[in-house]
């Protein structure tokens, strides 16, 4: 696949595996996934591994949308900020040798995330899943806070608040002050004999999803006890501070919330907009247009149009036009 055209490629790449969606700019367009997840190395992100994967994904997906050429593209992927060196200096002149593209966009998750969820429009955006990270932009620069893993951070996430649980309900099974014993009973049905819970839990190299996996019992029981309603409203001001850290101070700036945590509902999103009132009066809360995918979508198309409005950096968002080998 050769030439320039109006076409474009987008790609979601994350812990779960890659999402690309190739199109025309306001026409058809076709999508593509796998459940393989791009290596890490000594260079960080593989780039090798993603243009295996990548290659016949784009072929496939160009032939179905009926684009004959790549104008643009944007690659969002979890961890470019930190371990995407050998990607932003491998990608571009590999995706024009392959595919022809001579712009290119490559972007952290949480850039994507806050494209998906606001667009090219000044704010804040709260990105929670296990982990949490929060973006926000003036449309100058790039500011993030938080996003420093489940030992360092991540405050307010689902490991966070699945760790705030158990917590309360080991201090139950003690006698100790601020225990829960309706934690302390949803934790022997979820994970067995507490005693023993330390020694299934410390060996395992997914900690944090195992931690999480526990935040919907404490938003289950958030109703009717209060240290399980504590719990989340202190996950709320965590995030409420996150918030608060990246957006902009002037103007009317939107803040989102995007993510799978967010699927707990009532319980932390009631919290969660208290907080973020009391913190950000100028700001407006608005429900996130998309996710990361379609971030990476808004990316691609606004670079094939030549107005791409959001900010690039080195590491967040890396913009690179007129490719050459």
């Amino acid at each position: 696949m050769t030439g320039a055209g109006e076409g474009f490629l987008a790609v979601d790449s994350g812990g779960s595996g890659l999402r690309v969606v190739v199109g025309s700019v306001g026409g058809a367009a076709a999508r593509r996934e796998s459940h393989e997840p791009v290596r890490t190395g000594e260079r960080g992100i593989d780039p090798r591994h993603l243009r295996e994967q990548l290659a016949p994904m784009v072929r496939e997906s160009a032939a179905e949308a009926g684009v004959t050429g790549l104008a643009a593209a944007a690659i969002g992927a979890a961890g470019m900020a930190t371990l995407g060196d050998a990607l932003r200096a491998d990608l571009p002149a590999a995706l024009h040798r392959e595919f022809g593209i001579r712009r290119l966009a490559l972007a952290a998750d949480a850039v994507t995330a806050y494209a998906g969820a606001l667009g090219a429009r000044p704010g804040a955006v709260v990105a929670a899943g296990t982990g949490l990270i929060a973006v926000g932009t003036d449309l100058t620069r790039w500011h993030r806070a938080d996003g420093w893993g489940h030992l360092l951070g991540d405050c307010g996430g689902g490991a966070w608040i699945g760790r705030a649980g158990l917590e309360a309900a080991l201090r139950a099974h003690d006698g100790r002050p601020g225990g829960s014993a309706a934690l302390l009973a949803r934790a022997r049905e979820r994970f067995g004999p507490v005693s023993g819970l330390p020694g299934r839990l410390y060996p395992r190299t997914d900690r944090p999803a195992v931690l999480a996996s526990f935040a919907p019992d404490v938003a289950d029981r958030a109703g009717t006890d209060p240290v399980a309603a504590g719990i989340l409203r202190a996950a709320a001001r965590h995030m409420a501070d996150s918030a608060a850290a990246v957006c902009p101070a002037a103007g009317e700036p939107l803040v989102a919330f995007t993510g799978g945590l967010f699927r707990l509902g009532a319980p932390l999103l009631g919290p969660l907009e208290e907080e973020v009132a009391k913190r950000l009066p100028h700001a407006r809360t608005v429900p996130a247009a998309g996710d990361p995918l379609e971030g990476s979508v808004h990316l691609a198309t606004a670079l094939a149009a030549g107005d791409l409005a959001l900010p690039s950096d080195g590491s967040m968002l890396r913009v690179v036009t007129d490719i050459t080998d």
